[in-house]
């Protein structure tokens, strides 16, 4: 049994369900689970201690015994370190992304994180943002949602972010990679990126995330959890 309810926005990575996550538990006053920076941390911490992403042993070791901390900024914003060490920036790049999916893939540290995340789910409630949350970590939520957009709308809107940042990207690269990301974490053998059978699926494509949440909301008030 969960302690409290608990929300699942699952979707790849530009759908806009970390925005809408964030939107949905300031709302409901609930707590947030950003379960995709824990695998950011954890290919964080193999670059920090010159393990290789491909050394599954090695990456599974450290998922084992990650030593993280979210701490919440004045801002708003979530503050994650790493043995003190403040990697909050360095877990949100381009190469981050390219590390949580690649050791998201190995099975072991994807059983090494699973009771960390189910230990987020406290009262009143649980928004819990990633790709395998209404499927794997929280199958009896009582609510899922799944968002998606076409890979060419999330590569822009990743590019948008990026250039705002005053970081150089090349739109065409980004879309490779959304493109590559996607396939394997569809493809992987443990967990891979589906909507739960119970999932509500929202295609955010071209409708601005105003009236995505706005759609989130009226589901969350049908289902009596508002």
């Amino acid at each position: 049994m969960q302690a409290a309810p608990v929300i699942t926005v699952d979707g790849p990575s530009g759908a806009g369900k970390g925005t809408i996550s964030h939107m949905l538990a300031a709302t409901l006053g609930w707590h947030l689970l950003d379960s995709g920076a824990l695998y950011r941390v954890t290919g964080q911490a193999c670059l920090i201690e010159g393990v290789s992403w491909d050394d599954h042993a090695a990456v599974t070791d450290i998922a084992r015994h990650l030593d993280v901390t979210f701490t919440a900024a004045e801002s708003g914003e979530i503050l994650v370190a790493y043995k003190g060490r403040d990697v909050s920036a360095a877990i949100r790049t381009e190469e981050g992304g390219r590390g949580a999916s690649k050791v998201a893939a190995i099975p072991e540290v994807r059983q090494a994180l699973l009771a960390r995340q189910r230990d987020f789910c406290r009262a009143p409630g649980l928004v819990a943002d990633g790709r395998d949350m209404g499927t794997v970590v929280f199958p009896d939520a009582p609510v899922k949602f799944f968002l998606t957009a076409s890979a060419e709308e999330r590569a822009e809107r990743r590019y948008k972010q990026l250039i705002s940042k005053g970081e150089s990207v090349s739109l065409a690269r980004l879309l490779d990679d959304i493109r590559e990301r996607d396939a394997r974490d569809s493809s992987r053998k443990v967990a891979p990126l589906v909507p739960a059978e119970d999932a509500i699926v929202i295609d955010s494509s071209g409708q601005g995330i105003e009236q995505v949440f706005d759609l989130v909301m009226q589901k969350v008030t049908e289902k009596g959890l508002l």
